[in-house]
């Protein structure tokens, strides 16, 4: 008989911080990391090929870890890849904020100077239009008692209540209820209060969710939650007067399995991967729930409602869907639309009458968040026309208004968020967010979120940086360095030539902080598919970009972009910038307003209907658009008359300077 080996098992201590597990031999160091829940950046979901996930080993010895990512001399530092290291003994492994989360960063209000513009919903408006209606709402009644002449069934009693008094008709109530109504009613001598859902359609019941002695009207609660890739954001809200009372954010906990929609699809095909994906996020939600009622004298069974949305994925892992069939042609999701159901359904922590209301999806790449940011924005009910744009690892656009909406997604890819950048990183402290450069000695400026030393580039100022050094000759149309300029900044690195925004001894960092053109070339492929996207869709409706009277910039990146950096790149068409608005996380306003109007609700049932989507890579014209937009800011001239224009200023300028 074959005698089995046994596994020997090693200490792994990740520093900062202490933590220790134990890991077999061959095990990979990312996935003893997730193990440990510690989270190691890794935007390729462990491919390799990102090098994002770089740690340095203190004490021990791995297999692997090598990669052209590191340069030799980081390699016999000790620098490897967590992804591509195994464990072959103990260990004693450095993470920098490099490879973590990093702190701040998450957040959904819009910058103070970009608050001049408001979306057209508000509290005011919802109230004045008679639709400020919670779709799950508290009905007090003082009941008539039994007796020998009116016998009549508890439930029957309670149902002809609601109908005198708040003429409610066709109501179901499930055997929940059913079981707490006999003591309910009777606790408080036949005073209660009825917890029901309206129906979005006229011809469904209206569902009785709770019932509890007593006068509860008062406490009435529900919870707005998007669930993005990176972040999830929820706010908690009084349903009886709209206000938003707390709002918390924290990253996807999936962020560990890859950074984009498509490595978590791979992901959830694995055997157990799906039921990991959906603990993962339900997790991070539960988590934001227990912030948003702490300290707040809300208890969790004075929630009523979570109203949810998500991109198609997300929404996907969430209900434990398959969604393996999104990422293959024909790119057929499991559904578009989902029922109303009881938040323990999903696992929320929550109580059993709390109900989960989730927005619909258009298709596989235009989800829920896209939705609700279109009900929030009140886009769907102006006459003006709008385009609607969400910038983040994809870009989703809308372009329309009451009479008619179309929408597209595009792949943007990572860079918005700090992937495919050698230096990216979310929005946390350290990131550079605005950069300037003295036009002659091409020194830089960089400033940092919370003003510490920087550790990286996030997507704002990624944006900037490119346009500055567009803007001052240092980077032509395609991207490459202008090497004959009198500067050490300048020079050639691993990815090809590059320019240092920060000495290591400036930074927070154990490198120079640079941008390469590898970095600049996939920020260019980023934004010309951006473009190409809003021109295409444009176009394909018979319409130009002149023809729009609004803008709606949402999402993330959306409300930090600079207006005239997107402009100075090509990342946005050239328009007036009056036109252009920004309202933040569009998906979690659209949340909140659905939570507290059933008629918006029971609108997007036909907004979704009415919504055409293009498949953008199958539309004759994208693909040339997007060639044609492989340049900064564009080969047509044409497109950006003011920014060449001042272009041509500025270099004329310099010319003089330099005689």
């Amino acid at each position: 008989m074959e005698k089995k080996s046994i596994a020997q098992y090693h200490e792994i201590r990740f520093v900062p911080g202490g933590r220790v597990v134990k890991a077999a031999d061959g095990e990979s160091l990312i996935e003893v990391a997730r193990k440990a829940n510690i989270h190691i950046n890794s935007s390729c979901g462990g491919a390799g090929v990102c090098g994002k996930c770089r740690i340095l080993l203190e004490n021990g010895e791995v297999d692997g870890g090598k990669s052209e990512k590191l340069s030799s001399e980081d390699f016999k530092a000790g620098y490897r890849l967590a992804c591509l290291a195994t464990v072959k003994g103990n260990l004693t492994i450095r993470l920098s904020d490099e490879v973590g989360l990093g702190t701040g960063g998450i957040t959904t209000t819009v910058p103070e100077r970009h608050r001049a513009a408001k979306h057209i919903y508000d509290i005011d408006s919802l109230k004045k239009e008679g639709i400020f209606e919670p779709p799950v709402k508290k009905y007090f009644l003082d009941l008539p008692r039994p007796c020998a002449e009116d016998n009549m069934a508890d439930s029957g009693r309670v149902i002809q209540g609601l109908k005198d008094r708040y003429n409610i008709r066709g109501m179901s109530i499930g055997l929940t209820v059913l079981r707490k109504m006999r003591r309910a009613l009777r606790d408080d001598d036949f005073k209660v209060t009825v917890t029901l859902v309206r129906p979005v359609n006229e011809k469904a019941r209206t569902l009785v969710v709770n019932i509890q002695s007593g006068d509860w009207t008062e406490r009435c609660y529900g919870l707005a939650m998007d669930i993005g890739t990176t972040t999830v954001n929820g706010k908690l809200v009084d349903l009886r007067t709209g206000e938003i009372l707390v709002e918390e954010g924290d990253y996807n906990k999936q962020l560990s399995y890859g950074e984009d929609v498509i490595s978590r699809v791979i992901y959830a095909e694995k055997p157990k991967g799906l039921e990991l994906m959906q603990e993962l996020v339900v997790t991070t939600i539960n988590g934001i729930i227990d912030k948003l009622l702490l300290g707040t004298g809300v208890d969790r069974d004075e929630i009523t409602s979570i109203t949810i949305a998500g991109n198609t994925v997300m929404t996907h892992l969430l209900l434990a869907l398959e969604p393996h069939s999104i990422r293959r042609s024909p790119y057929v999701p499991v559904s578009t639309f989902f029922p109303s159901m009881r938040a323990t359904d999903i696992k929320l922590n929550l109580y059993d009458h709390t109900v989960a209301l989730l927005y619909p999806s258009i298709s596989s790449y235009v989800g829920g968040d896209i939705v609700a940011g279109v009900m929030g924005s009140g886009m769907y009910r102006t006459n003006t026309l709008t385009l609607y744009l969400d910038v983040g690892t994809n870009a989703e656009i809308v372009i329309g208004n009451r009479e008619w909406l179309v929408c597209a997604a595009c792949s943007a890819g990572p860079a918005f968020e700090g992937g495919g950048i050698t230096f990216g990183m979310r929005a946390a402290k350290g990131a550079i967010e605005d950069f300037g450069l003295n036009p002659v000695t091409f020194e830089p400026m960089n400033v940092t979120i919370g003003k510490k030393p920087p550790l990286g580039i996030c997507g704002s100022g990624l944006l900037i940086i490119v346009a500055t050094l567009f803007e001052h000759g240092l980077i032509d149309q395609r991207g490459k360095f202008n090497r004959n300029l009198d500067t050490p900044r300048i020079r050639k690195g691993v990815s090809g030539y590059e320019y240092v925004l920060a000495w290591k001894d400036e930074a927070d960092s154990d490198r120079d902080i640079v941008i390469n053109e590898v970095d600049i070339d996939n920020f260019i492929r980023a934004k010309a598919a951006i473009y190409a996207g809003c021109k295409t869709l444009v176009e394909e409706v018979g319409l130009q970009v002149s023809d729009l009277e609004q803008i709606i910039l949402a999402g993330a990146f959306g409300s930090f972009i600079d207006l005239d950096s997107a402009m100075t790149v090509g990342l946005l068409p050239e328009v007036d910038p009056d036109k252009v608005m920004y309202v933040g996380n569009g998906s979690l306003m659209g949340c909140r307003m659905s939570g507290i109007s059933n008629h918006i609700r029971q609108n997007v049932v036909d907004v979704v209907r009415k919504m055409t989507s293009f498949e953008l890579s199958e539309v004759t014209g994208f693909h040339d658009q997007y060639v044609g937009a492989l340049f900064l800011p564009h080969t047509e001239a044409s497109l950006f008359p003011r920014v060449n224009e001042r272009l041509s200023h500025l270099h004329k300028r310099s010319d003089q300077d330099d005689n």
